[in-house]
C-alpha cells in the first residue's frame, strides 16, 4: 500500500466519523429550538429534525467523498501530514459552515414563532 492509499484511509476514517460526530451533536442539540418553532409540537420537530439531519449527512458525507481524489498525491511523509491537514481543514471549515447555517435558520424559526406568539395575545384592556 503506498502513501496516497494511506492518506485515503486516514482520511476517511476521520472525515467520515468526524460528520457524524457533528450531525448527532447538531441533531441533539438544536431539538430544543425547533420545539419552540413548531410552539411545542414535538412530533413536528422531530421530524423536521431528522430530515435536516439527513440533509446534513447528504451534504457533508458527499463533500469528504468528492474531495478525496483533489489535490497533488502526497509522496513524502511530510507531504503525506499537509495532505491530510488540508483536506481535513477544508472539512471542518464546511461543518463549522453548516453549523452556522443550521444555528442562522434555527434562530429564524425561533424568533419568527416567538413573534407569532406575541402577535397572537390581544392587548389588555383597562
Amino acid at each position: 500500500m503506498n502513501i496516497t492509499e494511506k492518506c485515503y484511509i486516514i482520511y476517511l476514517l476521520l472525515g467520515v466519523p468526524l460528520t457524524v460526530w457533528v450531525g448527532q451533536t447538531l441533531h441533539r442539540n438544536g431539538r430544543i429550538f425547533l420545539v419552540e418553532a413548531f410552539h411545542g409540537k414535538e412530533d413536528m420537530a422531530d421530524s423536521v429534525n431528522h430530515l435536516l439531519l439527513v440533509g446534513f449527512y447528504l451534504i457533508n458525507v458527499g463533500y469528504v467523498l468528492l474531495g478525496l481524489p483533489l489535490g497533488t498525491k502526497p509522496e513524502t511523509v511530510q507531504a503525506a501530514f499537509e495532505f491530510l491537514a488540508t483536506k481535513l481543514g477544508l472539512v471542518l471549515l464546511v461543518l463549522g459552515a453548516m453549523h452556522f447555517f443550521n444555528m442562522f435558520n434555527f434562530d429564524k424559526m425561533r424568533k419568527k414563532a416567538r413573534h407569532s406568539e406575541t402577535a397572537a395575545v390581544p392587548p389588555l384592556v383597562r
